[in-house]
């Protein structure tokens, strides 16, 4: 393919995914099935519960809604993709189709990243200012919280995608990756791409390190908070009420930060030469992460175990 760029609606791709490990293909298809799956129930049940069980209306709940929602879309714009490819001999991708999968996966990312600590400072103020916690989290105040996270992830996601499908993109059409993600992409440009990793290199304090400071610093004042309540029974309630965000925050972020501690391969054209775990590692952080995080607020907080017992049963009865 000589050239491709967002004006030539016949341009595609092709993604070499595990092509160079064909006996790992079949294993991981139904791995990763399995794990789809298992975050399309875990995530839908969670919403289901937050929106049925009036007990769960609260501000806590209504972002914990919304990181299940998140989940969702973020494996729905790439794993069905990523299936298909373990399946078909010739994994291609539109350009239009892999733009789209870049704007969706990287706006869903990103938002995950602000939604997380806006659930922190939810926490702060239930802990640390509870008597005040009805006036500051009112319902106004946590849903433009939600919409922020949204707005902001989305923006810039387009701006990302914006500076990528305008780059000139000849010769090679080769994406070593199992979907189309911006970092694999960009390397197939055959003209200088300094403004995009200056922009990526920015966003990334802004969604990582700014985040990451902010949960830090709340969490500061809230272990704080906790280890001053007397009563070992006052400190155990108080900290299972952020135990399960804590425990989803490290995972998130521990893996974001696993995954971009060091550049990838150069070589876009040889899978032999790229590190299996380049992909892999990626595709833990979109699919066990949001598989995870229904399990970890199921086991870990109990309104939500209350609420799934109580849909089961409801269903149950209704039959």
């Amino acid at each position: 393919m000589e050239k491709a760029n967002w004006s030539s609606p016949v341009v595609g791709f092709i993604l070499l995914g595990l092509s160079a490990h064909p006996r790992l293909e079949k294993t991981f298809f139904v791995l990763i099935l399995s794990m789809y799956l298992v975050i399309l129930l875990g995530n839908g049940v969670l919403i289901l519960v937050t929106i049925l069980d009036s007990r769960l209306h609260t501000p806590m709940y209504f972002f914990l809604g919304n990181l299940s929602f998140l989940d969702i879309c973020y494996t729905t714009s790439s794993i069905p993709l990523v299936l298909d490819g373990f399946l078909t001999p010739r994994k291609t991708i539109s350009f239009s189709g892999c733009a789209m999968q870049m704007f969706l996966s990287f706006a869903m990312g990103a938002t995950e990243c602000v939604l997380l600590a806006m659930m922190a400072f939810d926490r702060y103020v239930a802990i640390c200012n509870p008597l005040r916690y009805p006036v500051v989290m009112s319902r106004s105040v946590y849903v433009s919280m939600a919409v922020s996270s949204w707005t902001i992830g989305g923006a810039a996601s387009v701006v990302h995608t914006s500076l990528t499908i305008q780059l000139p993109f000849c010769g090679n059409n080769v994406i070593n990756h199992l979907a189309c993600e911006i970092l694999a992409v960009l390397k197939l440009a055959c003209v200088d791409i300094s403004i995009n990793v200056i922009s990526m290199g920015v966003t990334n304090v802004i969604f990582l390190g700014v985040p990451v400071l902010f949960i830090s610093v709340s969490y500061v004042f809230i272990i704080a908070t906790i280890l001053r309540i007397p009563s070992a029974e006052g400190r155990k309630k108080a900290f299972s009420t952020c135990s399960a965000h804590l425990t989803v925050v490290v995972i998130f972020y521990g893996t974001l930060f696993f995954m971009y501690r060091k550049p990838k391969s150069k070589d876009p054209l040889g899978a032999d030469k790229e590190d299996l775990s380049d992909k892999l590692i990626p595709l833990f952080y979109g699919v066990v992460t949001p598989m995870l995080n229904p399990i970890i607020y199921s086991l870990r907080n109990k309104d939500v175990k209350a609420a799934v017992r109580n849909l089961v049963a409801w269903k149950y009865f209704t039959q």
